[in-house]
């Protein structure tokens, strides 16, 4: 794929194009959901870079960053799913399938064996790492509340949803890792009595 010029001022009335040349308004509803799709994959990137500047163990910034490398590969993947129409698909177009939801349950598996069981609701925050997972994830949430709008409007990849489920959740489990890979506390939160 070549881009020789970003603007194309198709835009300018507030429609743009899906993958196969269709128009919709810029708020229409699967424009929200592959909207909220790429902020999430910009918040980590986000986390990556706070990753690069926070993290002391040479380990742990190895490893996180290619876990959300690959997360934000798969995040690319199905924006493009979102951008196109199920009836505009193409033979042999990359998908999110249950292999990818599959390889976030084994992530979060190994990752909890090194975590203790939580026994209280975690406050959203830690380190600089750690709260931009946090963010991640109710970024996560709301791109899938969009696409859960979405498919009652029209079809999606069956597996949209399950994944956004599922990597909500592993975004979760990455930043209480991240936290006890960087001896930061987790904020508990304190019943009131």
């Amino acid at each position: 794929m070549r881009i020789t010029k970003v603007y194309t001022r198709k835009g300018d009335k507030g429609e743009t194009g899906l993958v196969g040349n269709r128009r919709v308004p810029k708020d229409s509803l699967r424009i929200r959901a592959y909207g909220t799709v790429d902020e999430l994959n910009s918040v980590l990137g986000v986390a990556i870079a706070m990753n690069q500047k926070f993290s002391q163990q040479a380990g742990l910034k190895v490893r996180l960053d290619k876990e959300l490398a690959q997360i934000q590969n798969e995040l690319f993947v199905l924006g493009s799913d979102l951008a196109t129409r199920v009836e505009d698909r193409w033979k042999d177009m990359p998908l999110i399938g249950q292999l990818h939801i599959d390889a976030l349950e084994a992530l979060m598996d190994g990752l909890e064996k090194e975590l203790k069981p939580l026994e209280e609701f975690i406050l959203p925050g830690g380190g600089p790492v750690a709260a931009h997972l946090h963010l991640a994830r109710t970024v996560c949430r709301r791109a899938e509340r969009s696409c859960v709008a979405l498919r009652r409007e029209e079809p999606i990849g069956d597996f949209v949803i399950p994944y956004l489920n599922r990597l909500s959740d592993a975004l979760f489990v990455l930043a209480r890792w991240v936290s006890r890979c960087g001896g930061e506390p987790e904020i508990l939160w304190k019943r009131e009595k």
